[in-house]
């Protein structure tokens, strides 16, 4: 009788599927080769190595089979009827895991010790702990996540569990409240401030003023934000005495950038007096003009107000006062608009500033624009239960909008504002950010 040679199995061996929808198949394949796990085991006890990376189809059961190594370490193989060993197996209990946005429902191991009292199972400990739950769930919910849709991001996978709503909260209440005390707890020693843009945002029906400030290199930084309205100036002196307590210098030039509230222009004159350099918002001055307008007539006005504006100062206004006279008889409304504050509308010209940077520091467009982000993530809340919690989510909005904060436009020519503003000057500028 010939013998055959046994073949030794190889890579090219037929591999054993086991589908997903059977757990036990998968259970029973991890058990027979376990010693592939250590590796795993391993690299979760002494790394800390995220168990999201290993996690697919099968998670669920690697998990449990992991726990089983764990546990396995820890009290020796099964031996069903010995009682001499100091730690015993004990069964099984429902766990879970608690991984970075989710929870898993797990079958764990159970071991006591001889005497009577819980013993661990490594594995286990190590995967529940997680310091970075709230942190990831705040990251989620201001990207575009609301609670009652937080399942719906999370990868699919049997057995998988998604925090309830309330918990969801709960870490977000955390994370929000510790953002916003950060902000608010910001220093300005070592920035050197140029501009600062003051404008206010309606979150449910609450008002909370944002300050934005732009530095010597052209960076953008939220300085901080204050609950009220921009036309209540006890609201606004607060927040620019809480700048100045942080490290904002009372006694340097700034140019300020506002609308046309008069709240917010009484409260930088009592902080700043002439050391302020006003701007008020062209955008807002042109949007209060034409809408006094009949349709014919806006065109025309916008098109005399934007060329104006390109004017040297006095050039300007005169062009303006001009247009504001021969309005003044059909439209009084739209003449006193475009006069009141008119000078302020070229504080930029007046600084002898560039055409990129007068476009970037003439309207409160940089402070605007986060305010899209702050409405985007305020806007999933359903119901505000008080001006903390506006305070809070407006927070979480402009904290996520200035991850993207450009440079500003003009980067390069903001030594002319500088030199202006009598401070002292450099040409040498990074450029490696964009600039918007």
């Amino acid at each position: 009788m010939k013998r055959t040679k046994k073949k030794p199995q190889s890579a090219s061996a037929p591999l054993h599927v086991v589908p997903k929808q059977d757990p036990d198949g998968l259970r029973a394949c991890f058990a027979e080769n376990s010693q592939l796990l250590l590796p795993m085991l391993d690299l979760i006890q002494n790394t800390r190595a995220s168990i999201d990376e290993l996690m697919h189809e099968a998670g669920r059961s690697l998990v449990e089979q992991l726990l089983v190594i764990s546990a396995t370490e820890v009290a020796g193989e099964k031996h069903p009827g010995r009682k001499g060993d100091e730690v015993r197996w004990h069964g099984s209990q429902p766990g879970q895991i608690v991984m970075d946005e989710r929870k898993l429902k797990v079958k764990r191991p159970r071991l006591r010790r001889r005497g009577g009292g819980e013993v661990p199972v490594p594995a286990y400990e190590q995967l529940n702990e997680n310091p970075r739950l709230a942190e990831r769930v705040h990251e989620i919910m201001v990207t575009g996540v609301s609670t009652r849709k937080y399942a719906k991001v999370l990868p699919e996978m049997a057995g998988t569990v998604g925090i309830s709503r309330s918990s969801v909260s709960r870490q977000f209440i955390k994370a929000s409240q510790t953002a916003l005390t950060e902000l608010m707890g910001r220093r300005f020693d070592d920035k050197d401030f140029l501009a600062i843009y003051l404008d206010g945002i309606i979150v449910d029906s609450r008002h909370i003023v944002a300050a934005i400030g732009v530095d010597s290199p052209g960076e953008k930084h939220l300085l901080g934000l204050a609950s009220g309205s921009s036309e209540n100036a006890q609201v606004v002196k607060d927040l620019l005495r809480g700048l100045i307590e942080r490290g904002l210098p009372a006694d340097h030039e700034y140019l300020f950038v506002i609308d046309g509230s008069k709240a917010l222009r009484s409260a930088i004159e009592e902080f700043f007096g002439e050391r302020a350099h006003v701007q008020r918002c062209r955008v807002h001055k042109q949007r209060n003009v034409l809408e006094r307008l009949p349709k014919e007539s806006v065109s025309q006005t916008a098109a005399i107000m934007k060329a104006a504006y390109k004017l040297p100062a006095d050039d300007g206004i005169a062009k303006l006062k001009t247009h504001a006279a021969w309005l003044k008889a059909d439209h009084p409304d739209a003449s006193a608009a475009l006069l009141e504050g008119l000078e302020e509308t070229f504080t930029v010209n007046k600084l002898g500033l560039t055409p990129a940077l007068m476009r970037g520091l003439s309207t409160t467009n940089i402070i605007e624009n986060p305010n899209g982000a702050v409405r985007r993530v305020a806007g999933r809340v359903k119901r505000y239960r008080d001006a903390d919690m506006a305070l809070r989510w407006t927070a979480a909005g402009f904290l996520e909008a200035e991850k993207h904060f450009r440079k500003i436009l003009g980067v390069n020519e903001l030594w002319i504002l500088a030199a202006a503003l009598k401070r002292s000057t450099s040409k040498s500028i990074d450029h490696d950010r964009k600039v918007a």
